[in-house]
This record gives C-alpha cells, structure tokens and sequence, in this order.
C-alpha cells in the first residue's frame, strides 16, 4: 500500500544518462507494461513530498505518462552525469532534502527510502554502503550540499561520491535495509539488454533476485565449480568514455590502467591523478593530465581474435612500428616449466570456477604478480596496469599466459617492454611476425617438458633433458 504520511523531501529521479551500454534510452523502456522512468517516479511520490525528474531531453518524458504533480527539469549543463542533475535537483527542490534516485531501479522499495531519512542524525548525506561501496545513486543530500556539488561540478569531476570528503555523510549498510527489502533489490539497475530481460524475468514471476540455477548431471567425485562472472565494465579518462569490454570484475583499477596503457591513451607514469572504481555499475575513471583524444568517438575499433570479440584501437599495420625491445635477459628451460607451475598453483580464480585466463610476470625465477579474467587480453591488461602503477621493472622479465598468443597480445607485451612471453597454448604467425620485428622471445605449448621457441630463441637456454 503506498505510504500516507510523506517525508518532507525532493524525490530527484535522475534521467539525463546516454544510456550507452543499453543502446536506447532506457528510462522509456517498459517495464511490467510502464516506463521505468515513471515506475520509479510513483515509488518516490509514494513515500516523498515533492517528485522532480532531471533530464536532457524533457520533450521525452511527455510520453512517459507521469504523474502530474512530477515536475520535469532540464539539466542545467547537459550531459554532466548524475552530479549534474543532482545540482539542478538542488537548485529548484521545494525541500531542504533531496532523494537522488537513478531511473533505472524498478525495485525500488518504498520503505528504503524512509530507512534512509530516520538515519539523517544531523548529516548533509545519507547514503547506502555495500561491501562494494557506497550507492550515491540511492541517497539523501541536505541543501547544504549545493555549494560544494557546483565547486566539485566546476572542476571537471561528475561522480556523486566526490561530495562525500567535504560534507557531513552518515553510511547506512546494506543490512540496515533487509528488514524492509529482504532481497535487496532496491539498488538493482538495469544498465544492459540482459539485465533488463533478467529483471522482466523476475518481474513476471514475482519473486525476488537469485543466483541464476544451472541443472547439472556430475559423474565422479569432482566437486561443482562455481561460474565465472564477467560483466559490461566501462572506461573512462577524464570523464570521456573510452571503451566497454565484457571482464571478470575483479582488480578494475588494473583493468582501466592497463587498457589505457595499451592501446596509448596514457604514457607518463606522473601525469596520473587516481583511479576511482564504480563496481556496481562496472565503471572505471581514471583520472591524468593527458588528455582523451578528441576524436575518440570517432577513432576506427579493429575487432580482434579474443575472448568476447576484444576491441583495439591498434591496426597490424601500427603494430608494426613498435620499437624493438633491448634486453639481454635469458632463461633456462627449467625455470620456465618451474614458473608455468607457478602460474597455475596461483590460479585461484581458474581452480574455484574454471573458464579463466591468467596471466604473471616473473623476474629471476620468482613469480611477481598474477591476474585473472574471463578474457585473455583483460587479464593481460590487468596484469601491465598493476606493473605500471608498482613501476616493476620489466627489462629482464617474463610474461607467462594460459591464452593464446595473438597479435594484440605480442603488441601488448611489446609496448609493455617485456622481452619474453611464454604460454600454455599456441602463437599465431602475425604474433611471430611482431615479435620478431619487436625483438620479443615467443614460447609456446609450454608443457609436458616441451617448448616451442618461435622467434630469438638465444633468450632460451636449455637446461634440460627434455627437447625445446
């Protein structure tokens, strides 16, 4: 039953996103036969006093059949993401409270929402907490909080979160919420096709989100696995979205750094200003002082051979230009079964749910770092985003992978100056062709006591009984 006794607050639907990962404009999707916009602007109005939605384009929301107490804003700057349209929410809220709520939570329970106002004690914020981090999207912000939203707005920066250091912020965890929302689903989104097809799934059988059921007929004593995860996971330098590739969420900062790194959107170690990671939302914002190009949007993708069709910004052709790698490091065969070991004793991620890359960097012998992912190149990108921002020498290093060598990879390894590359599996001739050109030790079938040493072999000493 809607809620009689209404809080004294602004309820703020923010709709003014490009809604670029669903491909439409997802607020007028329908969703159990309504717009979301409007499924969640009645669940505020059912609980708030005052209901505002903030959008780009308020000529669409004539057809979401809103309420007609709902009032439609236009952002004040378009395009400025959530902290955008929570400073226009602000500025014109008839209420010293503002609710921030995205247009995509068809969950939302009433009852969260007064949760979240009994929890004010004296705060300007009041916002959810997961283990994951905080929920903006999903909070309370005093009027008080507009000076420093326009000044944070103003440098450039539009995350919510980034009021959080400078006001009074009260955190509610996420337990605090399952007496009213036992499954949590109010701080579902729907940012993709499939989770808007999961989530009508869920609607039309009236039931609350679970791990997705697999049927499975085990013969043996070998115990289930779990499933690897692998969600949309988009990359940002300085506010300019760059790219969207489908990874395991793990190690994110990793991932941004890295991609950033090998297609040549970042170079200089002490230009980067911080990375800031969005788990729920898989978002990744890395923030320097060199620049996105401004034809990014514009700039040709070349669909590789990886996991998930990858995307490059990197031709063979430009591949072809890299600069020989200058090492005289060599390695004993032995070491090098010795570290493949290594490489899969360290797999937890592969040995828990199966279906995963790794990827490690070893230095005399010694196994430095490993990553993992759903994607070979993700995990590689993991693993140079990591060894850019530890500044690990890489000069007389090796890189050792479960996937296959491409020719994007051996590109990878070669910006990353790593001058001898082993895998389990095999090397593909255009990778050959690079690496001989890049001065890089190919490995491959790394297994069995057996090597297949496909470009400068001199790096490789055979300390073994064994063939190479």
């Amino acid at each position: 039953m809607p809620d009689t006794n209404r809080i004294p607050v602004t309820a703020a639907v923010l709709a003014g996103g490009r809604s670029q990962r669903m491909g439409v404009d997802k607020t007028m999707l329908l969703f159990d036969g309504e717009p979301l916009v409007r499924r969640v602007a009645e669940t505020v109005g059912s609980v708030c006093e005052h209901v505002v939605v903030v959008t780009n384009r308020p000529e669409v929301m004539e057809s979401a059949g809103l309420p007609s107490s709902v009032r439609v804003l236009t952002d004040e700057v378009a395009y400025q993401g959530p902290l955008g349209g929570l400073v226009t929410a602000l500025a014109a809220a008839e209420d010293e409270w503002v609710l921030a709520v995205a247009a995509d939570m068809p969950w939302l329970e009433p009852s969260v929402i007064r949760t979240l106002w009994d929890a004010r004690d004296g705060a300007q914020m009041v916002l959810p907490v997961s283990e994951k981090g905080p929920e903006p999207l999903l909070a309370l912000y005093h009027m008080s909080c507009l000076p420093e939203a326009r000044r944070i707005l103003a440098s450039g920066r539009r995350r919510l979160i980034a009021i959080a250091p400078a006001v009074k912020t009260v955190e509610v965890p996420l337990d605090a919420f399952k007496g009213v929302d036992p499954g949590l689903r109010s701080i579902v989104n729907v940012n993709t096709p499939e989770e808007l097809l999961e989530s009508r799934d869920r609607a039309s059988e009236q039931q609350e989100p679970v791990t997705p059921r697999v049927s499975v007929i085990e013969v043996g004593a070998r115990a289930s696995r779990g499933m690897p995860s692998e969600r949309p996971i988009t990359v940002f330098l300085n506010d300019d979205e760059i790219a969207t590739m489908q990874s395991t969420p793990e190690d994110l900062s990793d991932l941004g750094i890295g991609f950033l790194l090998s297609e040549g959107f970042i170079t200089d170690r002490e230009a980067l200003a911080g990375v800031d990671v969005d788990h729920k939302r898989g978002l990744v914002y890395v923030r320097s002082r060199e620049e996105a190009p401004p034809d990014v949007a514009e700039r040709k993708r070349y669909v590789t051979s990886g996991c998930g069709k990858g995307i490059t910004f990197a031709s063979v052709g430009h591949a072809r230009g890299i600069l020989p790698v200058d090492s005289d490091a060599r390695v004993g065969s032995e070491e090098i079964y010795d570290l493949v070991g290594q490489l899969a004793r360290a797999a937890a991620s592969y040995r828990d749910t199966g279906g995963m890359h790794s990827c490690g960097i070893a230095v005399g012998g010694k196994l430095l770092l490993v990553r993992e992912d759903v994607g070979r190149h993700n995990a590689l990108d993991k693993l140079f985003g990591r060894i850019w921002l530890d500044r690990i020498d890489t000069q007389n290093a090796m890189l050792l992978t479960t996937g296959r060598i491409s020719y994007e990879m051996a590109v990878k390894a070669a910006k990353a100056r790593v001058p001898i590359v082993v895998s389990r599996t095999a090397v593909t001739d255009l990778a050959a062709e690079i690496a001989e050109r890049a001065a890089l030790t190919l490995v491959g079938y790394a297994r069995g006591g057996k090597l297949v040493v496909y470009t400068n072999p001199s790096r490789i000493v055979v300390t073994s009984k064994e063939g190479v």
